[in-house]
């Protein structure tokens, strides 16, 4: 595995794979608005979401958390962000600001869309120039953010794609990567066996309280199991049959040799590096959304029965063991490790493979759902607005 890739280094000491200029709406009024500026300014990309307005308490820090996350990805340059009112507009302008790189914000209230509009795209236009003379530089592999999630998982996904995660990331965390995983719900059955990875009491207990927390939201509103989601209709069409064979094959995904050093809530961004847990939720786009805030700049995808995620800040490499979905799906699938369960290739060739993929997409080689134009960006809400 070579010990260094090529990406962008921004303005404070991050490195990204990919060199966006984001348009970013801070409230779902402001959608239209955003579009708009994209738009006019080509090159520039949008990020609407249905949320913002009379949110409250933890629900709204994690709205802030996710969007300040997003603007200070490292694959992103440039930031415009836009809001209905000025206070909240400025408050993510002002927490992006904090990284260094360009980001200017625009209230709509008292101004309307158009005044909006064309002051905003002035400041998109101006940095687009700026960041297309950005230029890629060697950087080391430990500059490198990985993140995990998988989906639509049926029998090879637990015998196949989900190893070859694991392989993957036993090599990366070796080499001091930064990684993460999450899907609380689908720890389910298997939670004591990532609890014995742990790498302390403290870690082991902060674990435990946040999957504690999720089981505690679904006794208080009194469902005794998921059987409607957990598992999905397409992994019982895969093969799947309870939660807790979910789970064995979702923890295949941290490998053999990673420790878990450390536990973040949603959005959270790792204080160093290791193999981080992140409490979330299973919905795919919604995890990656959250791994994107988080600081991630590539993730891994292992998938079974075939799904289409993808995310606009965060490169989603999909990786598949099952014959049939590399055949039908073949326009989704990056990595195909089909050859496992064939006996045609071994589990660290497998690994590997992936991982030559990760350098080529960190060079800026674009993954099937960017190429497919897949931008799915989904926000998590704990509660009802008020």
């Amino acid at each position: 595995m070579q010990n260094s890739f090529l990406g962008y280094r921004r303005e404070n000491g991050r490195v990204g794979v990919r060199n966006h200029v984001i348009i970013l709406p801070v409230d779902d009024l402001s959608n239209a608005a955003a579009e708009a500026v994209a738009h006019n300014i080509k090159g520039t990309m949008a990020i609407p979401h249905p949320y913002g307005r009379l949110q409250f308490g933890a629900d709204l820090e994690l709205h802030f958390r996710t969007l300040i996350g997003a603007g200070s990805n490292p694959n992103v340059a440039a930031v415009v962000v836009i809001g209905i009112e000025e206070a909240w507009t400025k408050k993510v302008v002002d927490a992006i600001t904090v990284t260094g790189k360009p980001v200017s914000g625009f209230g709509i209230e008292l101004h309307g869309d158009h005044d909006t509009i064309m002051r905003a795209s002035k400041a998109a236009r101006e940095y687009l120039q700026w960041s297309s003379e950005k230029q890629r530089v060697e950087c080391a592999l430990t500059e490198l953010w990985v993140a995990t999630k998988c989906g639509e998982s049926d029998t090879t996904s637990g015998c196949g794609a989900n190893p070859t995660v694991g392989d993957a990331f036993d090599k990366l965390y070796a080499a001091g990567c930064t990684l993460v995983f999450g899907e609380t719900t689908e720890l389910t059955g298997g939670e004591q066996i990532v609890a014995a990875r742990c790498r302390d009491d403290k870690v082991r207990a902060d674990f435990m309280r946040m999957f504690d927390r999720y089981q505690e939201v679904i006794n208080r509103h009194k469902t005794s199991d998921l059987s409607d989601s957990q598992p999905t209709k397409g992994n019982f069409a895969g093969g799947l049959t309870t939660i807790e064979e979910k789970a064995l094959g979702n923890i295949q995904k941290i490998g053999r040799k990673c420790v878990v050093d450390g536990i973040l809530d949603k959005a959270e961004i790792p204080s160093g590096p290791g193999l981080w847990f992140m409490d979330s939720s299973s919905a795919a786009a919604e995890m990656v959304t959250l791994c994107a805030a988080s600081g991630y700049a590539v993730l891994f995808f292992p998938t079974g029965q075939g799904n289409v995620i993808g995310n606009p800040i965060l490169p989603v490499i999909k990786i598949c063991a099952n014959p049939r979905t590399v055949r039908t799906m073949s326009e989704h699938i990056d990595v195909d490790t089909s050859g496992l369960l064939q006996r045609e290739i071994t589990m660290d060739q497998a690994g590997d493979k992936l991982l030559e993929m990760m350098f080529r997409t960190a060079a800026g080689r674009l993954t099937a759902a960017e190429a497919l134009g897949h931008r799915e960006f989904v926000m998590t809400r704990l509660y009802e607005s008020a």
